[in-house]
C-alpha cells in the first residue's frame, strides 16, 4: 500500500510527464552561456552543491556559511532572466528554490588555508563529522582492515552510513565494507566539498543515511598551478612532504578542454620507541592507563569495582621472560639468561599460585615496566599518497559535452601495532628446557611435581617488531555527458555517466610468528651429544629450528625464519565497482508562487569482491595466495589456517546489484509581500537489490522565508537505507572448534564466522527543524542557523557472539535459529554472523555563524571574519537486541567518537597582500561510560549492567591552530601553519589491557606540528 507521500509523489510525476510530452514537439536549443558563468547542468547533475566560488570572500578553516548560492544566467529563449539556485542535499537547481537539507561546504581556500598534506584531516575537524578514520586511528590492529583507510564519518554513525562522493558520482570503495578513500581522490582539483548532514537516500541513494560528503572538481580548469609543503613535529618526527600540480587549457575554439593532475604527499609517521613506559622522540605523557577492575562478587564492601591507574603493570609477563606460577614465580631472566627476582608494582608478593598479593589480577601498580608493550604502538603510520588525474572534455553543441576521467591513485601504509607478541602466563616451559639456567632448572625439577612451569613473556628479543602494510590501488574510468536543452520554452539539464572502478588492496605483515612453530621451537632438548634440538621429532623434520626465550639472548637468522617467515600474513583484496546513472532537472509549468520543477533520474550498480589470503592464515586451498610456495608442515592447521600470532586473513568473495530509480520535486506554494516565501520539496527513490530485496527511500522538507528581515525556517523529514555490504553478506568463512551452554549443558559445536546473505536493508528516520538568518539588514555580514536533528536506524547489521545466538534461539528468535543447530551430535553448529536486531538513536543540535566585517573603517586594510560551527550531540542510543543488555548512551563517552559539544572556531583577517588566522577546536569533558555508577564510599553492589567506579571524568580538550600567507606577486604565495600550538598533551584513554591506551579518534596524538609551503599559479 502507498504511502500519502508517495501517491503525491506519483501524481505530479504522471502531470509532469504529459506536461513534458507535449512540450519536446517544440524543444529548442537555449543560447550558449559565456565561460566564466556556471551552468546549470554543473548544479543539477554534480552534487549536493552550494556556495560558488564566488562568493567563498575571505576564507577560513572552517565552512561556508551560506548554504543557497543564487548565480545570474543569461536570457533564456523566451526572454526574461534566469536565476538558477544550486542546491545541496537535492538532485533540484532551479529559479527560488531553497533546499530544506542543512549543509556545510568549503571552498578550495578554505582547505588551502588549512595547510594540511591530506584534506581529509580538514574535514575531520568539522563537528558534524564523528567518528572519522584516518592514519592516527587503527594503528593497534594487525587485522581490522581499515588501516590507512581515511574515511568519513558524519554524526558518529560510521563511515558506512556516509555516502562520499567525487562530483556526485559514486566512487569504488577501498575496503569490503564499500567505504571510500578520500586520499585516493584528486584533491589540488577540488573547488569545494559539500557536507549534508542528513539523511540523503531519496535523492543519493543508498548508505546517505548520515549524510552526503561530495567533493566537487573544477572541470574548466586552465592554467598551471602547484604545491611544494613541507613539515614535522616539535619532536623532530611525522616529518612531511607535499608536491601537487595541475594543468588545464580549453583548444579548438575551447570546444575541447583538458586538464592534468598529479600528486605525491609523504608522512614519515612516528614510529615505535619500543618496550617499557616510555613516548616517542620525548613525548612524555603515556603512562600505561588501565582499568583495574575487582570481581563483582567482593563489591559488598561498599568500594567500587573500577578503579582508573596510570603506570600498570601487567604481572603475567616481563620482556625477557617471567615464572608466574608455583615456587619460582617472581623469578625473571635478563642478559644471556640469568634469573634475577622481578620487581612487582603496588609491593606485590607472588602467591604461587598465579595471583600477587596487593594487587588486583592482572595488574600491578609501578614496578619494573621494562617488558610494558602499550607504548610500542606508532601514534601515526609512516603513509605515502600518489596520485594521478585526468579529465577530457567535448562541446558537441554550445550547450552539450561529452567527457572522459581517469584516475590512478596509491596510497601505502606502514605502522607497528605493537612490539614483540606478548604471551600472558600462557606458555608452558619443561623442567628438561635445553635453555633453562641449572639452577632453575633444579628447582623446577622439585618444585614441580607436573614437570612443566607456567611462562610469560613479551618477547623482548625478538630481531624485529610486527610490521603492517597495506597498500591501496584505485584504477577508475568514467565516461559520460551532460547538457541542457529546451522544451516548450522551459529549460532542462541533463547527465548520464558509465563508471568502472576497482581497487585492489594488499596488506603484507612481516615479523609475525606462526603460532606452532613458535611452540615447537621453544621447546627445546640438548641430545647426547650436546647439540640443543626442537623436542617434537616431527617438527626437527620439518626443518625446526630452536628458540631460546629464557632471556636476552640473539636470535639467529635461521630460527627467525623458521619461526617468522618473511611471507606473511598476506591479504590480496580486489574490489570493483560499475555504474550507470542519468539524471533529467529542469521546471515543469510556472505556478502561481513560482515554477514546479522536477528532478528524476535512475541507476544500476554492481559492486564485487575476491579477497585471497595465505595459506598459514586461510588454510591451505588453491585458492590462497602462493599457495605452492608455501610448503607442508605437520605443525600447521592446514584445514581452518589460523596459524599466526596475529593477521589470520582468510579467502572469500561475493557481488550483488542495485537498480534504482527516484524522482525528486519542488513545489512553490506561497510568495507573499505579507506571509514570505515558502516551497516543498519532495522525493522518492525505489531500489531493488539482489540480495536484500527492494526498500523504498522517500523526503518530505519544506522552507519558509519569514517577513521577518533575514529569517528563515527549514524542516525535512525522510526515510533513508543502508543496504548490507560486501563484507557483512559474504565475509570470507572460518571455521573452529568452540563450546556453548544450551539448556544447562556444555555443547561442542563448530563456530562458523560467515556472511548472511539474508540480511535486510538498515532503515533510517532523519527529522530535522531549522533557523537560519542571513544578512539582515539590521546586521549586515552576519549569518546564524540552528538546526535540531533526530536520526533513528533500525534494523542495524550487528555481530553477536556464538553463545548470544544460542540465548536468542533458545528464546524464539527464528532468524537467529536459522543459524543454529544444536541437536545434531557430531554436527553441532552455530554460524557466526551478522543480524538486523541493533537499533540507533541520535539526536542533538548544529550551529553555525558567520560574521564579516570591512576594516576600512578603522583605518586599516581588508576585512575581519569570525566563523563557527559546533555539534551538540544529546543522545546517542545504541541498543544491541540482545538479551540481558540495555541500550547504552554515548553521547558524552569521550572513550568514544561522540563527545557532547564539538566546536570548530576561527577568526581571520584577510587582505590583499596577507591573511593571518587563529583557530579553535574544541570539545567537551565526558565520561568513560555512562553506564557506570560513580562513587568512592557506599557504592552501592556493581553489576553487569551497571558497574560501580571510583572516577568516570575524562577530560576534553581546546587546540590552537595558526596560520597566515603572504601574497609575493599574483602568481605567487607563501604559507604557514601551526598545529596544536600549545603542544596540548592527549588524555589517557585507559583499556582494559596495558595497550594504546589514547583515543586518536578526538584526541591529537602527534602534538605541535609546523608546516610550510608555497603555492604558484600561472
Amino acid at each position: 500500500m502507498r504511502t500519502p507521500l508517495q501517491r503525491t509523489l506519483i501524481n505530479l510525476a504522471v502531470v509532469s510527464a504529459c506536461g513534458i510530452l507535449a512540450a519536446s514537439a517544440h524543444a529548442q536549443t537555449q543560447a550558449q552561456q559565456t565561460q566564466d558563468q556556471p551552468t546549470q547542468t554543473d548544479a543539477a547533475s554534480a552534487s549536493p552543491a552550494t556556495a560558488s566560488d564566488a562568493q567563498a570572500v575571505a576564507p577560513v578553516n572552517a565552512a561556508q556559511f551560506t548554504d543557497t548560492v543564487q548565480a545570474t544566467q543569461p536570457a533564456s529563449a523566451t526572454g526574461g532572466d534566469m536565476t538558477v539556485v544550486r542546491v545541496s542535499g537535492s538532485r533540484i537547481a532551479a529559479r527560488g528554490f531553497t533546499q530544506p537539507t542543512p549543509t556545510t561546504s568549503l571552498s578550495a581556500a578554505d582547505l588551502e588555508k588549512a595547510a594540511q598534506p591530506n584534506m581529509f584531516e580538514t574535514l575531520a575537524e568539522l563537528p558534524a563529522l564523528q567518528g572519522s578514520t584516518g592514519r592516527t586511528t587503527s594503528t593497534n590492529s594487525t587485522s581490522s582492515g581499515i588501516q590507512g583507510l581515511s574515511s568519513l564519518s558524519l554524526r558518529g554513525l560510521g563511515p558506512i552510513r556516509t555516502l562520499t562522493l567525487l562530483d556526485g558520482q559514486r566512487v569504488v570503495g577501498a575496503n569490503v565494507t564499500g567505504v571510500t578513500d578520500v586520499s585516493q581522490f584528486p584533491q589540488l582539483l577540488v573547488k569545494r566539498v559539500d557536507v549534508v548532514t542528513g539523511g540523503a537516500s531519496a535523492s543519493y541513494g543508498s548508505d546517505a543515511v548520515g549524510g552526503v560528503v561530495n567533493f566537487i572538481t573544477d572541470k574548466k580548469f586552465n592554467g598551471f598551478k602547484t604545491n611544494i609543503q613541507g613539515g614535522e613535529t616539535k619532536y623532530h618526527d611525522d616529518k612531511n612532504g607535499t608536491l601537487q600540480a595541475a594543468w588545464g587549457r580549453g583548444f579548438m575554439d575551447d570546444r575541447g578542454h583538458i586538464e592534468v593532475s598529479g600528486e605525491f604527499t609523504k608522512e614519515n609517521g612516528i614510529g615505535s620507541p619500543g618496550f617499557g613506559e616510555v613516548g616517542a622522540n620525548g613525548r612524555n605523557w603515556y603512562r600505561n592507563t588501565v582499568f583495574v577492575r575487582r570481581p563483582t562478587s567482593q563489591t559488598t564492601d561498599g568500594k567500587p569495582e573500577y578503579m582508573v591507574v596510570d603506570h600498570a603493570q601487567q604481572y603475567q609477563y616481563a620482556g625477557y621472560g617471567l615464572i608466574t606460577s608455583g615456587p619460582l614465580q617472581g623469578t625473571g631472566f635478563g642478559a644471556g639468561g640469568a634469573p634475577y627476582k622481578f620487581q612487582y608494582g603496588s609491593n606485590g608478593v607472588p602467591d604461587g599460585k598465579g595471583g600477587v598479593t596487593g594487587c588486583v589480577n592482572p595488574f600491578c601498580v609501578g614496578g619494573d615496566l621494562s617488558g610494558s608493550v602499550g607504548a610500542g604502538t606508532n601514534l601515526a603510520m609512516n603513509f605515502k599518497r600518489q596520485v594521478l588525474y585526468t579529465r577530457a572534455s567535448w562541446d558537441l553543441t554550445p550547450d552539450d559535452e561529452i567527457y572522459f576521467t581517469a584516475n590512478w591513485a596509491q596510497v601505502r601504509s606502514e605502522f607497528t601495532p605493537n612490539p614483540g607478541a606478548a604471551k600472558q602466563a600462557n606458555l608452558s616451559i619443561k623442567c628438561d628446557n635445553a635453555f633453562l639456567p641449572a639452577s632453575i632448572a633444579a628447582g623446577c625439577l622439585s618444585g614441580y611435581p607436573s614437570g612443566a612451569m607456567q611462562f610469560g613473556t613479551s618477547n623482548q628479543e625478538f630481531p624485529g617488531n610486527i610490521d603492517v602494510n597495506p597498500t591501496r590501488t584505485q584504477r577508475r574510468v568514467v565516461i559520460g555527458g551532460d547538457g541542457k536543452f529546451n522544451m516548450f520554452g522551459k529549460d532542462w539539464s541533463y547527465d548520464a555517466y558509465a563508471e568502472y572502478g576497482e581497487n585492489t588492496t594488499v596488506i603484507d605483515v612481516h615479523n609475525n610468528t606462526l603460532i606452532p612453530r613458535y611452540n615447537a621451537a621453544i621447546d627445546a632438548i640438548r641430545l647426547a651429544d650436546g647439540s640443543i634440538v626442537c623436542r617434537d621429532p616431527k617438527a626437527r623434520a620439518a626443518g625446526c629450528v630452536p628458540l631460546n626465550i629464557i632471556g636476552n639472548n640473539p636470535v639467529s637468522a635461521a630460527t627467525w625464519n623458521y619461526v617468522a617467515p618473511y611471507d606473511g600474513p598476506r591479504q590480496h583484496t580486489n574490489q570493483s565497482q560499475d555504474v550507470l546513472s542519468g539524471n533529467f532537472n529542469g521546471e515543469v509549468w510556472e505556478g502561481w508562487a513560482g515554477p514546479l520543477s522536477m528532478a528524476f533520474g535512475g541507476e544500476w550498480r554492481r559492486e564485487q569482491y575476491v579477497v585471497q589470503g595465505d595459506p598459514y592464515g586461510a588454510g591451505v586451498s588453491p585458492d590462497s595466495i602462493n599457495f605452492a610456495a608455501y610448503g607442508s608442515d605437520p605443525l600447521l592447521n592446514t584445514a581452518v589456517g589460523n596459524n599466526w600470532y596475529s593477521g589470520n586473513y582468510h579467502n572469500g568473495e561475493g557481488a550483488y546489484t542495485v537498480r534504482e530509480a527516484y524522482v525528486e520535486f519542488n513545489l512553490p506554494v506561497l510568495k507573499s509581500a505579507t506571509w514570505g516565501e515558502a516551497n516543498l520539496n519532495l522525493a522518492d527513490r525505489q531500489t531493488k537489490y539482489s540480495t536484500a530485496g527492494s526498500v523504498s527511500s522517500w523526503k518530505l522538507g519544506a522552507t519558509w522565508k519569514t517577513p521577518v528581515d533575514g529569517l528563515r525556517l527549514r524542516a525535512v523529514s525522510s526515510k533513508d537505507v543502508r543496504a548490507p555490504n560486501l563484507s557483512e553478506l559474504f565475509a570470507a568463512p572460518v571455521v573452529v572448534n568452540n563450546q556453548v551452554q544450551y539448556q544447562g549443558n556444555a555443547i561442542s559445536v563448530q563456530q562458523r564466522t560467515l556472511g548472511n546473505t539474508d540480511l535486510r536493508p538498515e532503515i533510517g528516520r532523519n527529522n530535522s527543524f531549522g533557523i537560519v538568518l542571513s544578512q539582515p539588514s539590521w546586521a549586515p555580514g552576519f549569518n546564524l542557523s540552528v538546526d535540531y536533528y533526530d536520526i533513528k536506524v533500525n534494523n542495524v547489521i550487528s555481530t553477536l557472539s556464538i553463545q548470544q545466538e544460542v540465548d536468542l534461539c533458545s528464546n524464539g528468535n527464528q532468524d537467529v535459529c536459522k543459524a543454529v543447530v544444536l541437536n545434531s551430535p557430531g554436527n553441532n553448529y552455530v554460524n557466526v554472523q551478522n543480524f538486523n536486531l541493533a537499533s540507533l538513536h541520535n539526536k542533538g543540535v548544529d550551529i553555525e555563524t558567520a560574521y564579516r566585517h570591512n576594516l576600512s573603517g578603522l583605518g586599516l586594510p581588508g576585512a575581519f571574519t569570525v566563523r563557527g560551527l559546533a555539534t551538540r550531540t544529546l543522545h546517542f542510543i545504541t541498543d544491541s537486541g540482545v538479551l540481558g543488555t540495555i541500550p547504552s548512551e554515548g553521547a558524552g563517552v569521550n572513550l568514544g567518537s561522540t563527545p557532547k559539544w564539538k566546536l570548530l572556531a576561527s577568526q581571520s583577517w584577510d587582505t590583499d597582500k596577507f591573511s593571518l588566522t587563529l583557530s579553535e577546536r574544541w570539545f567537551s569533558s565526558g565520561v568513560y561510560s555512562n553506564e557506570y555508577i560513580e562513587c568512592q564510599t557506599n557504592c552501592p553492589v556493581s553489576t553487569l549492567i551497571h558497574p560501580t567506579i571510583y572516577d568516570n571524568h575524562m577530560a576534553g580538550a581546546t587546540y590552537l591552530d595558526l596560520g597566515g600567507s603572504y601574497n609575493v606577486s599574483k602568481q605567487m604565495m607563501l604559507y604557514f601553519k601551526i598545529d596544536n600550538l600549545a603542544d596540548r598533551d592527549p588524555v589517557a584513554a585507559p583499556q582494559a589491557n596495558p595497550s594504546f591506551a589514547v583515543n586518536p579518534t578526538l584526541y591529537d596524538v602527534i602534538g605541535r606540528t609546523y608546516r610550510a609551503g608555497l603555492r604558484y599559479n600561472f
